[in-house]
């Protein structure tokens, strides 16, 4: 005998044998599709079956999910085939194959009228259950607070310092970098426009209400979430993986209060720092693009940016800047600890957390456009 796979199907009184032999491993997995497939569609409709694997000479995983699939497929309501002849060596094999949901490897089904709802339904429940999860976490950390303000003592200051460099101090110059590249972009696209109505020194006038409003927090909340929420998504998801969120919790500690409550509230003071610094950076961009390219002399550009803008446009970026810094911190924490146990689970929540933090950014953003808009400010 050659160890070539084969399942022969044998009648044993009223019933049906299938009786598997030689090497059932993903070394002959191309041969062992094809004869498991034809079984399936020979006994779908077949009742009393019985798998022997009794002759079979070497058993992997591949092999395994195998004879588990062919079990499954011959399933019918109540009536289930019995694997006989397994060998006490690979039956903790076939036993741990059986426990893996039958939603998880099933074959690629049609698309349905009732598939499509049925997928449709699964995504609103996804999104409830972000919002579910974005509530608990904003609970957790003020619950993590109100603990903090009775107990002073027990808030980790030199985490927080450690997280406030982390977050803004190392991100200054590439904040700085964009901002300015932004500003300067802005200016010359504004003048180029502008000149052809000769109204070039009111490209100060949008520069100054465009960044201190709207686009200086925006561009550094985005950066943040790119930068920081992402790191801070990765080193819980780290941590989740490597159990240390368990041990802290087996010590008597509050997670919460040790790792989550410090990062969220250093990104809370830097983000209004890193606002304040990418607004200031655009402004001189765009100063310096309107004296270079546009011919606005300093001093005429100052004038005008005095006349142009008031202490509330300021004062509206400024008050966006911590609450998107809040919103960023708990999707980032969220993400964190809904990581498992593998590489595959830390990457993909590191990405869905940069991309749900900028799209409640984007929202939170418009959200105060209207809130401002309505109370004239």
């Amino acid at each position: 005998m050659n160890g070539n796979p084969t399942l022969e199907q044998v009648t044993v009184g009223a019933g049906l044998a299938l009786r598997a032999a030689g090497q059932w491993t993903v070394h002959h997995a191309p041969d062992l599709e094809k004869i498991v497939e034809a079984t399936e569609k020979r006994n779908g409709g077949k009742a009393n079956i019985v798998i022997d694997v009794s002759q079979v000479s070497s058993l992997d995983t591949f092999g395994a999910w195998l004879i588990e699939r062919l079990r499954r497929s011959l399933t019918h309501g109540d009536v289930e085939p019995k694997v006989a002849g397994l060998s006490e060596n690979y039956a903790s094999l076939v036993n741990e194959v059986r426990q893996v949901k039958p939603g998880l490897i099933h074959k690629r089904q049609r698309k349905t009228l009732l598939g499509m709802l049925d997928g449709v339904g699964r995504s609103v429940v996804e999104v409830g259950g972000t919002f579910v999860g974005l509530i608990g976490m904003l609970g957790a950390i003020l619950h993590a607070l109100g603990r903090t303000v009775l107990r002073p003592t027990s808030f980790r200051f030199t985490s927080m310092v450690h997280h406030l460099e982390q977050v803004c101090w190392r991100a200054v110059p590439i904040v700085l970098l964009i901002t300015f590249l932004i500003g300067c972009i802005i200016a010359q696209q504004g003048i180029f426009h502008f000149r052809k109505f000769g109204a070039d020194v009111f490209v100060v006038d949008m520069l100054g209400v465009l960044v201190l409003r709207e686009l200086g927090v925006l561009l550094v909340a985005i950066m943040v979430a790119g930068r920081s929420g992402s790191a801070y998504t990765a080193e819980l998801g780290s941590m989740r993986m490597r159990e240390e969120v368990d041990a802290l919790r087996t010590m008597g500690f509050d997670p919460t209060e040790v790792l989550i409550l410090p990062r969220v509230c250093a990104l809370i003071i830097a983000m209004p720092i890193l606002a304040f610094l990418g607004a200031m950076a655009a402004l001189y961009g765009g100063g310096l693009v309107a004296w270079g390219y546009g011919g606005v002399q300093p001093e005429a550009f100052l004038a005008r940016l005095k006349e142009a803008i008031s202490v509330d446009h300021f004062i509206v970026g400024m008050v966006k800047a911590p609450v998107m810094a809040l919103v960023i911190g708990v999707v980032a924490c969220v993400e964190g600890a809904a990581v498992k146990g593998s590489a595959e689970s830390l990457g993909q929540h590191t990405t869905a957390s940069v991309v749900k933090s900028i799209f409640f950014v984007i929202v939170m953003d418009g959200l105060f456009a209207i809130f401002f808009a309505t109370i004239n400010m």
